[in-house]
């Protein structure tokens, strides 16, 4: 079985997990509406698709 011959220091540890952190995720604005959104998705306020009407919204009575 592997096993380490000597304890993993804490600062040789903390150096390998220095890539571990959260990313923030990435944002646009809708040209049409000016809502925040994710990119490459339909925007879920306006409905639209670079510039182009995608969804259309039906409210129902």
């Amino acid at each position: 079985m592997a096993v380490p011959a000597r304890k993993v220091s804490n600062t040789r540890g903390r150096k390998r997990r220095t890539h571990y952190k959260i990313n923030e995720k990435t944002t646009t604005t809708c040209p049409k509406c000016g809502a925040t959104i994710k990119p490459h998705r339909v925007c879920p306020k306006c409905g639209t698709y670079k510039g182009k009407e995608v969804t259309t919204e039906t409210k129902a009575e």
